[in-house]
């Protein structure tokens, strides 16, 4: 049985990926444990477009400014010690897991201009990494921006990259753009070699005693899966990027799901770290059972089988989708 995919140009041993788990990746000893329990590749944690400020008392400035000025600002962002490595800790972590692991290793930068992106990219690409993901975080506040004009944001960060760079680069893509089918047209179009589907923005909380904003971090469950399983089935075949599906993934079914209908890698962190990263071997045999149960050899057999434009119902993964859920739903 050959579980072998192409995901980025770059041969994985098969689709599982350890997405960019700071918990997980940061830890130079858990790459090798992924790696001995079979992960295809792994993405290390996110470096932060704040961290790559050129003045450490800059970017403290930043941080703090103002979040003594009313109790809503406390804590909005991390403190700096809260961040991981900074720039220089974060090259020698890819050197080091380069020299650890024998699976391609990405790296991750998040952020939401174009600040110092290509400077780094190009030093990420010297440190040794196979790849770059661009976790483009950016939540629009400005009564003024037009969606126009977030969505070239996206676009002028990638060719930023995309220029100064030879190793691919996968964006790490928003589902809330008005045409999801056309942003990522136009992000192929613009150089990207993968689209990673989706984003989660992480919503802030009010913790009631203390009157704070507070982050809340909630792992995915799930049902999170279906809003990538349907957008990788309708872009699969239509975009020349490797596609890759997050959050929600945390079977082998899982996994078969977003292969059937198009996905190159499959993403886990929340299963990791709910059970630990030997989950891994067990995501593998259940898709190993599965594949052996219906009799396909490789995982690219199964690749897009059930996308929209190899299934009979092609209108499955859109309106009548929701209008077949609605009237067939049965109240308790």
């Amino acid at each position: 049985m050959d579980l072998t995919t192409t995901y980025l140009g770059l041969r994985l041993r098969n689709p599982l990926v350890m997405s960019a788990c700071g918990p997980l990746s940061e830890d130079i000893g858990n790459l090798r444990r992924a790696e001995d329990a079979g992960v295809g590749a792994v993405v290390l944690y996110s470096l932060f477009e704040e961290q790559l400020r050129r003045d450490t008392h800059e970017l403290h400035h930043h941080l703090e400014h103002g979040t003594h000025s009313f109790p809503e600002a406390l804590t909005y962002f991390p403190e700096p010690p809260e961040f991981h490595l900074g720039p220089e800790g974060y090259l020698k972590h890819i050197q080091q897991a380069k020299a650890a692991v024998r699976v391609p290793v990405i790296a991750s930068l998040n952020g939401c201009s174009l600040g110092g992106w290509t400077d780094f990219a190009r030093k990420i690409e010297q440190a040794g990494a196979d790849a770059l993901e661009l976790n483009i975080y950016y939540i629009p506040s400005d009564l003024t921006l037009s969606g126009a004009e977030v969505e070239q944001t996206y676009l002028d960060i990638l060719k930023a990259v995309r220029a100064v760079v030879k190793i691919p680069v996968a964006v790490k893509l928003s589902a809330r753009f008005s045409n999801i089918a056309n942003m990522a047209k136009r992000l192929d179009a613009a150089g990207a070699n993968g689209l990673v589907l989706f984003n989660r923005f992480y919503q802030p909380d009010i913790d009631l005693d203390a009157l704070e904003v507070k982050p809340r971090i909630l792992l995915s469950t799930a049902h999170a899966m279906r809003l990538p399983l349907r957008w990788i089935a309708m872009l699969s075949g239509r975009v020349q990027a490797s596609l890759a599906a997050t959050s929600g993934i945390h079977t082998g079914h899982d996994v078969v799901k977003m292969i059937l209908v198009g996905a190159r890698a499959t993403m886990l962190c929340s299963a990791l770290l709910k059970h630990g990263i030997e989950h891994l071997r067990t995501v593998e045999r259940e898709l190993r059972e599965w594949m052996t149960e219906r009799e396909y050899e490789s995982v690219a057999q199964m690749r897009g089988s059930m996308s929209q434009i190899h299934c009979a119902d092609p209108s499955a993964y859109e309106r009548a989708q929701y209008m077949r859920a609605i009237t067939t739903y049965k109240a308790a």
